[in-house]
């Protein structure tokens, strides 16, 4: 019987050649890694806070502009809205200096008319009426313009009504067209007065279509007399 043992025999294992150094060089490699990175880290470090110091600083500064940028934009609204409240105000003003200057020439007229009624060389009048004319308007109707004067006591003030008619003639006829038929109206009132020197009343009047006008008779009643005056009829040539 051979003996089972004698089968098997113990060989020490050699070492691979090149294994402990592949080791050993990776191993190294790893830790020039880990030495490269910290010392880039070692390095970055001061650059990397005065990176952000520069973009905290960048931050507020980006901030500063924006509060000023919008005080800017609140000044250009307000300058706009104060430019705009200019404009408006500079229109009233042109347009109130406008009708000064109408008012102006209107007193001027008004001076120049009262210079002539009350020149030297006129002869002085009480309550008068000094014309009335008469202008067509488009619905019709005419449009009358009478003056009215007084020069012989300048202190006082004359107050009373106007009416006038219209005499001409009519199918053929005389006829005369009252106050109330001039307007169209049952006692229609007169048009009041009121003036020192002189005063200009108008208003609108309807004549019937077949009446030619020839004549009118004004009638003036107040505190200064009563007055009664007749006018050829005078459409009106002008302004």
């Amino acid at each position: 019987m051979t003996d089972s043992s004698s089968r098997f025999r113990i060989v020490p294992r050699r070492a691979v050649p090149g294994r402990g150094r592949s080791v050993a060089i990776a191993v190294a490699w790893l830790l020039s890694l880990a030495a490269v990175w910290g010392l880039a880290t070692w390095r970055a470090a001061p650059a990397l806070g005065q990176v952000q110091a520069q973009m905290r600083a960048a931050e507020r500064d980006a901030a500063r502009q924006q509060a000023r940028l919008d005080e800017l934009n609140q000044r250009l609204v307000t300058l706009q809205r104060s430019d705009q409240i200019s404009r408006a105000a500079n229109g009233e003003l042109q347009s109130s200096l406008a009708e000064r200057d109408e008012e102006i020439a209107a007193l001027r007229a008004d001076v120049a008319f009262y210079e002539r009624l009350v020149g030297a060389t006129t002869q002085r009048k009480g309550l008068n009426v000094h014309s009335i004319e008469f202008a067509p308007e488009e619905a019709g109707t005419w449009r009358y313009r009478a003056v009215l004067t007084q020069n012989l006591n300048r202190g006082a003030i004359s107050q009373g009504q106007l009416r006038f008619s219209v005499e001409g003639v009519r199918a053929g006829k005389l006829a005369s067209i009252g106050w109330n038929e001039l307007h169209q109206r049952p006692e229609a009132a007169g048009q009041d007065y009121s003036f020192r020197y002189f005063q200009e009343l108008g208003g609108s009047v309807m004549l019937p279509r077949d009446f030619t006008p020839q004549h009118v008779r004004v009638s003036l009643r107040g505190n200064g007399g009563n007055v009664e005056q007749t006018f050829e009829w005078k459409p009106a040539t002008g302004g």
